[in-house]
């Protein structure tokens, strides 16, 4: 199966007060979408309204916290007027402390966008400018390059979106082409100047849950895929164990009402053979890895309308502090940049896939195992002869398989409950969203290893039993996806090395080439 180098841009997704969508981040991250910030005048008037208003404070000698105090427990500090211009970039300069490795381009494109998103709300007190400044770099290809450690989820992501702050000024490195250059050099040469930051600006930028949302965004999008992905393995992993199809009836669905749970079972009739009453005669009850699929599947499948609605409320609102009320002229002094919602799903989240990671790796225990697998070879592998004495098959994949869920299994525990007291008892209970967010997509990882080892594992276990009994007959969709993984996956009959297949499996498992259930 051919996949395109890149992604090409088939659609905008413009920025202003209307609600946004997984779905829009996920297409500016992945290139097939382009951010642009509405030319609407009412949405350029709304915002400017803001950042008005707080110069008429300025002007009046109002106190604002971030704009004439210092920041968190230094709020009691008054800033001299002569210095007040230059707070913002005190805020992001001494937060440019951030380690670990740098987010994707991806994972900063989806960065950017969540936070444009939540500015261009209209209740930070923003410039345009600034907006257009961030729409700016997103579509000349500059990004900031922002270490992935150091957030505690509140007051917001502000050690690395300190970095995105410091890029629009013209400061720290950006990723442009896959070429890692100073900030300076590449505005200078894309033809952008650097941005001067309005009072609040850096606060406004930075006290925020943008990178938590952000990776949530791409979570949700890979675990969705994962639902779908998950069921058509466990399908193929009942005909290769030669299961029961009955284990998926309609009306045994109808009597326990989750709505995913019955989605993951229907599908599993769609790919399975269902006349009725049919069983192999071997097993009255399969094992619960196959038997109890739609129900350890169908947790995830249930969760996710909710994890959407936590993710995209998050995504559409300001969540920076204090907010600006324009409108009724009002500074609201509140903790919007708290994560809690984002920390909450993405601690749910990693603990529902990592559950599909220990359900694959059970049913591929059970398809090694000459013991359990119905008449197939042991470690299913496809010499036969003299030779299949020195060929071992699937036996270090099984290995592996069982590593990556182990390592998935153990990053299940909460971070939202690992709370700190930080900023002198200032930030004294904190969300850890960002490290939620980023041990999802760890866990993801590992997991999408796995399914792309069991795609191997169904694959030849389909074949084996096709080989063994020449009369069974693939359900339509099942015999489309074995053409497809026929296609890059040739059947393993004398011992070779799987890693090229493995990640041939995962391009084609993150591009979400394989089209399931409808």
């Amino acid at each position: 199966m051919h996949l395109p180098d890149t992604k090409i841009a088939q659609r905008t997704v413009q920025f202003d007060r209307s609600r946004l969508t997984i779905d829009d981040i996920v297409a500016i991250a992945d290139g097939s979408a382009r951010a642009v910030l509405s030319a609407e005048p009412g949405f350029r008037a709304a915002i400017a309204r803001g950042a008005d208003f707080l110069d008429r404070l300025l002007r009046e000698d109002g106190t604002i916290y971030g704009v004439t105090t210092g920041y968190g427990d230094s709020c009691t500090v008054t800033v001299p007027a002569e210095l007040i211009a230059e707070l913002p970039h005190h805020l992001y300069t001494y937060h440019g402390c951030g380690l670990g490795e740098y987010l994707s381009p991806a994972q900063t494109r989806a960065v950017m966008a969540t936070r444009l998103a939540s500015l261009s709300k209209g209740f930070s007190g923003v410039s345009v400018e600034l907006l257009e400044q961030i729409a700016r770099l997103l579509d000349a290809g500059l990004l900031p390059m922002i270490p992935s450690e150091g957030s505690v989820g509140a007051s917001g992501d502000l050690t690395p979106l300190s970095y995105l702050a410091a890029v629009l000024c013209g400061e720290r490195e950006v990723w442009r082409d896959g070429r890692q250059l100073p900030a300076a050099q590449a505005l200078r040469e894309a033809g952008i100047a650097p941005l001067r930051l309005r009072p609040k600006e850096g606060l406004a930028i930075m006290n925020g849950t943008a990178v938590m949302t952000a990776l949530a965004c791409l979570a949700y999008d890979r675990a969705a895929y994962l639902v779908q992905l998950c069921t058509r393995i466990t399908a193929m992993a009942s005909f290769a164990l030669d299961g029961n199809a009955h284990h998926f009836d309609e009306t045994l669905f109808s009597v326990k009402p989750h709505a995913g749970m019955q989605e993951v079972a229907r599908c599993l009739r769609q790919d399975l053979p269902s006349g009725p009453g049919e069983r192999n005669g071997k097993r009255l009850q399969d094992r619960y890895s196959i038997r109890c699929a739609p129900h350890v599947i169908g947790v995830l499948a249930d969760a996710l309308p909710f994890f959407r609605q936590s993710i995209e409320n998050e995504l559409n609102s300001a969540n920076d502090n204090p907010i600006i009320d324009a409108e009724n002229e009002r500074v609201l002094h509140g903790g919007h940049f708290y994560g809690g919602h984002i920390a909450f799903a993405m601690d749910g989240m990693k603990n529902a896939v990592a559950n599909l990671a220990d359900l694959l790796d059970r049913q591929m225990a059970l398809l090694v195992d000459s013991r359990y697998n119905q008449g197939l070879p042991a470690n299913l592998s496809g010499m036969t002869g003299s030779r299949a004495a020195i060929n071992h098959g699937l036996k270090a994949l099984q290995i592996s398989s069982s590593a990556w869920t182990a390592e998935a299994l153990k990053l299940t525990m909460p971070a939202s409950v690992f709370s700190r007291s930080t900023e002198c008892h200032n930030q004294d209970k904190v969300s850890m969203g960002t490290i939620a967010a980023r041990d999802c997509l760890r866990v993801l990882e590992l997991t999408e290893q796995v399914v792309a080892a069991l795609l191997i594992t169904v694959r030849q276990g389909v074949w084996l039993r096709c080989r063994l009994n020449p009369g069974a007959v693939l359900e339509p969709s099942l015999a489309r996806m074995m053409e497809t993984l026929a296609a890059d996956i040739a059947p393993i009959e004398e011992d070779r090395r799987l890693e090229p297949d493995l990640r041939r499996l995962l391009e084609l498992l993150r591009a979400k080439a394989w089209s399931l259930y409808e």
